[in-house]
């Protein structure tokens, strides 16, 4: 009796779940299609409208027809790119739907690996509107396949592309800290998608740029640009580095070695992202030595 009284409560609970529409923000993980969660693959499939996010970050396939495909072919269901532009201007029309239907919003990495997303759920709840988050690997857990200790890292920074008459620092200062800490730094760098032109916003008309992905190379470039005219230094040419391309892909490439080092190799296809290394323990040695840049 008590069972059949257990078996009836939980059949209550799951239809009870299904009845409520819901915004299920889901994390793809880093590699590919495969990387999705059993947990986020049940929530796609429970779900009428499934969209992707697609300015933040990319899947190592990035945002290719046969990727799309091959992510729409394994959940089933047609996916709905969601550029900045959709978001910023339409997110309340993709938000309203969830208050009728289940509502996907797929994200790669971890959902809250960018404070886009945070900043759609703060508008969901806002708007009434149940939310459930599916978490998966990101850029900053995944970071440790290199060796170096997360608890051993401080505040991480972006990196913006420099311009003729915009040469951003304030990440200095950042990393700065982190090293006077003896902590490891992460660069995420500088991703430029679907960015409007100079003459599209003077003429009021839509037009775009190409699609650009900061390399460890003009990170680099650009981080011993800034320390040029400073007295003190917080890191140099000779500094330890690890560079990481495509991280969670089949192919991903690691390598350990100074700044100049690093600015002289190919790491090939994006993404990329930068470890400015703080003081390292010796177990973190001996898995930088793995990686170590031979040349």
């Amino acid at each position: 009796m008590l069972r059949l009284v257990s078996n009836a409560a939980e059949s209550e609970e799951k239809i009870k779940a299904w009845r409520t529409k819901m915004l299920y923000i889901i994390g793809l993980g880093l590699g590919d299609e495969q990387d999705i969660t059993l947990k986020g693959l049940e929530a796609v499939n429970k779900c009428h409208k499934v969209y992707m996010e697609a300015y933040t970050s990319l899947l190592s396939f990035g945002l290719s027809t046969n990727g799309i495909s091959n992510l729409e072919k394994l959940y089933g269901k047609p996916i709905i790119l969601a550029d900045r532009e959709m978001v910023e201007e339409k997110a309340h029309e993709i938000l309203a739907q969830a208050h009728h239907d289940h509502v996907a919003f797929l994200v790669v990495g971890d959902p809250f690996g960018a404070t886009t997303h945070t900043d759609l759920v703060v508008r969901a709840k806002k708007m009434g509107i149940d939310v459930k988050i599916v978490h998966n690997a990101s850029v900053m857990n995944a970071i440790g396949i290199c060796g170096l200790q997360l608890y051993r890292y401080g505040e991480t920074v972006s990196i913006p592309f420099f311009t003729e008459t915009w040469r951003p620092d304030s990440f200095y200062e950042k990393i700065q800290r982190n090293r006077l800490m003896g902590l490891h730094t992460l660069c995420l760098l500088d991703i430029r998608v679907k960015e409007p032109t100079l003459e599209s916003l003077c003429r009021g008309k839509k037009a775009y740029e190409p699609p650009r992905y900061m390399t460890i190379n003009t990170a680099i470039e650009q981080l011993l640009e800034i320390v040029q005219d400073r007295e003190e230094s917080a890191y140099t040419e000779d500094t330890e580095c690890v560079g990481l391309a495509r991280l969670g892909s089949e192919d991903q490439m690691i390598v350990a070695g100074t700044m100049k080092q690093l600015q002289l190799i190919d790491f090939g296809e994006p993404l990329h992202c930068l470890v400015i290394a703080g003081k390292t323990h010796p177990v973190e040695e001996e898995m930088l030595d793995f990686y170590r840049c031979r040349t």
